[in-house]
């Protein structure tokens, strides 16, 4: 597939990387330039590219962006053909990550937000695995203990094609139904980052508490704190799982 990830942060970088891999046609735009791809994720044959030329062409756009800032996308989204299905992959972290939007404060669910802001239909895929999971422990589908992601969608066609990249990255997709339901999958609820089997998701999708969960995300940085210095992934991943026990 013809595949453009836009942001190469730590998890666009790592999905066109992945993706590229997998053998996908994959462009990576940056609104910082060229200068903001890593030479490492272009080495499995993934191309910088200008974000103004990027979308041209695509079947999926990757959005890897900070949650709120999509709508400054509208109008190159709007470029690309309806068909084109946008994957967004950001979180809400109000005052840490994000800035307050207080739609959201008041219940929308975040890629409702984002899908109203850039005019146009999203995926919500990726969001609730770290960079560091996505990175290290992607492995073959069959492999005994393989992490599943989440996907929500209101289109089956669309979630199905995001399903298919989630398997690419090394990931077991996980259908977790409409884009009305994607606050399940939000911070900090029980099957976010939580590296969770396709047999544990389910359950974890189903407690999900918006109240419980996000005063669990907005403690998370005195939880954080008290990992101590260069926490790995494994006391991120228990940290995550500990708040919901």
């Amino acid at each position: 597939m013809k595949i453009t990830v836009i942001g190469a942060g730590a998890i666009g970088g790592n999905l066109a990387a992945k993706l590229s891999t997998a053998g996908h046609d994959v462009r990576v735009a940056d609104a910082r330039g060229h200068e903001a791809v890593a030479a490492e994720v272009l080495e499995s044959g993934a191309r910088a590219v200008a974000l103004e030329e990027s979308v041209q062409g695509s079947d999926v756009i990757i959005l890897s962006i900070p949650f709120g800032v999509a709508g400054q996308l509208a109008d190159l989204l709007a470029s690309a053909p309806e068909e084109t299905v946008v994957v967004d992959t950001s979180n809400y972290y109000p005052g840490l990550l994000s800035e307050q939007i207080e739609a959201v404060d008041n219940g929308q669910v975040e890629s409702m937000y984002t899908a109203e802001q850039l005019g146009r239909p999203v995926v919500k895929a990726w969001n609730a695995a770290l960079a560091g999971t996505q990175r290290t422990r992607g492995v073959p589908v069959g492999t005994p203990g393989r992490i599943a992601i989440p996907v929500a969608g209101d289109s089956d066609a669309a979630r199905k094609v995001a399903m298919s990249l989630v398997d690419d990255t090394g990931f077991d997709p996980y259908d977790a139904g409409t884009l009305a339901d994607s606050w399940r999958q939000q911070p900090n609820s029980p099957a976010y980052c939580t590296e969770l089997t396709l047999d544990e998701l389910p359950a974890a999708l189903a407690s999900a508490d918006r109240a419980k969960d996000a005063r669990v995300r907005d403690s998370l940085p005195e939880r954080f704190a008290a990992l101590g210095v260069d926490p790995t992934v494994d006391d991120v991943v228990e940290m995550n799982r500990a708040a919901h026990r």
